[in-house]
């Protein structure tokens, strides 16, 4: 049975954060264990995070991901909402035109490539109400082109095509699949200027868990609002 009520957001259950170890999927880990769910934090390299659950995951590696489902069936039987926050960004000031292939390969590889990997290996542990966020860019809007880091921005355009994509599959089975812009975060990632606080990055993530209707699939949002791609 999903832990939700009337279509409203979810009021408990297990959820899982890729890229938990830092940043917007550590904050967003902790707000959720505050609010009572069982959070389970993945991580390439696992380190305790406040008692926290703690799962070795790499998006970008097959077995990894699948050895991860395994776990988490054994552990809890189910999972009701996946994150899917780990990404990478390797090419901060180059220009599309001295892009190398291996970089935008490697990058797709993490970015888009795994969250599908996720949703592929964890949907079939979701029951009706299940959510799925995956979190984008503004730079992965094709409405409005970016100029930086262009093998980053593919790659969240292509999640999220990926995102459109896992909500019309997944809409016969009640898991609503969402893309969310965090904005410009001071992160790792982000850098020291970056406007916005990690706390109101990860609300944009939250909202989608804890107050988006059930019923909202296949979507772009920012700061609870529907933006464009």
């Amino acid at each position: 049975m999903s832990a939700q009520e009337n279509g409203g957001g979810l009021r408990g259950g297990t959820v899982l954060v890729t890229g938990a170890g830092r940043g917007l999927g550590r904050e967003v880990a902790l707000r959720l264990a505050e609010r009572g769910f069982t959070v389970i934090t993945g991580m390439r390299r696992p380190e305790p995070l406040h008692g926290l659950e703690v799962l070795a995951l790499n998006v970008a590696d097959e077995a990894s991901v699948r050895a991860a489902a395994t776990e988490v069936k054994a552990r809890h039987g189910h999972l009701d909402a996946l994150v899917n926050n780990a990404g990478i960004l390797l090419d901060g000031a180059t220009g599309l035109m001295e892009l190398e292939a291996d970089v935008l390969r490697h990058t797709l590889e993490t970015n888009a490539i795994g969250p599908l990997r996720m949703a592929q290996a964890f949907a079939p542990l979701m029951p009706k109400g299940g959510r799925i966020v995956n979190v984008s860019s503004g730079g992965g809007q094709l409405s409005t082109p970016a100029g930086w880091a262009p093998g980053y921005c593919i790659s969240k355009t292509a999640l999220n095509a990926v995102t459109v994509q896992l909500s019309e599959a997944l809409k016969p089975r009640g898991i609503a699949v969402n893309s969310v812009c965090p904005g410009w975060v001071r992160t790792d990632m982000g850098g020291a200027e970056a406007p916005r606080s990690l706390e109101e990055g990860a609300n944009s993530i939250l909202w989608l868990l804890l107050q988006a209707g059930s019923e909202l699939t296949g979507g772009f949002w920012r700061d609870g609002a529907r933006i464009p791609w």
